[in-house]
């Protein structure tokens, strides 16, 4: 079993990650920003870790993770304003990447969106530019580094039961997916590492998520 740290861990997909990443024998840590927040990780079967990503330095990631594993990336800021987003999603999700392969070189799963991309095509006017542009540099600079990687892009998340199934691939358009199916595909890739240099797209569909995953 993996050693397996979830940064942004107190967020709705990640308590659903570490749950099901704990039921299956991993050993999780979840970092979370307040020490209130505790009882939720122990809860869902995971270790918390008060750590607030803003202000540590790329030794400061290093140094909190060593010896692991896997690297899930689940934290944002939230909507707040466009200097904490940028500080946030792009920022220190980049110094955690820079941090990772100081320590390793663990497999990095990114928890982006559908249609992330340095061309996203947001106007600057609609305020969802921001965090469209801090993603788009993240998930660059993840694929140029020299880790193991993943790239998630879920399309718009909704609290729907998961249903096990998905579309992903060349061709489908962004939909809607629950997030219990987002944790799901991600637990999948944990245990899969071989799907390492991906990046995936994926709605809710037809398709059980272990089989649309699998090599063509």
């Amino acid at each position: 079993m993996a050693a397996v740290t979830i940064i942004g861990g107190h967020g709705k997909v990640a308590l659903r990650l570490a749950r099901i990443l704990a039921d299956s024998g991993h050993d999780v840590t979840s970092w979370i920003r307040r020490g209130d927040q505790c009882a939720d990780i122990e809860s869902v079967g995971a270790t918390p870790a008060v750590l607030d990503v803003e202000s540590m330095s790329v030794a400061d990631m290093a140094s909190a993770l060593a010896g692991v594993d896997v690297v899930v990336w689940s934290a944002g800021a939230g909507g707040g304003s466009p200097e904490r987003t940028l500080a946030v999603d792009r920022d220190a999700a980049i110094r955690s990447m820079d941090g990772a392969a100081q320590a390793g070189s663990p497999l990095y799963v990114m928890v982006s969106y559908f249609g992330a991309r340095l061309d996203h095509g947001v106007p600057q006017d609609n305020p969802f530019h921001t965090y469209a542009e801090a993603k788009a540099a993240a998930d660059a600079h993840l694929r140029a580094s020299a880790l193991r990687w993943v790239v998630l892009g879920p399309s718009a998340l909704s609290d729907e039961p998961g249903t096990g199934l998905i579309e992903t691939g060349s061709g489908v358009e962004s939909g809607t997916v629950s997030r219990d199916d987002v944790a799901t595909v991600a637990a999948h890739v944990v245990d899969h590492p071989d799907l390492a240099g991906s990046t995936i797209e994926f709605n809710n569909g037809d398709t059980p998520i272990a089989e649309a995953l699998s090599p063509a």
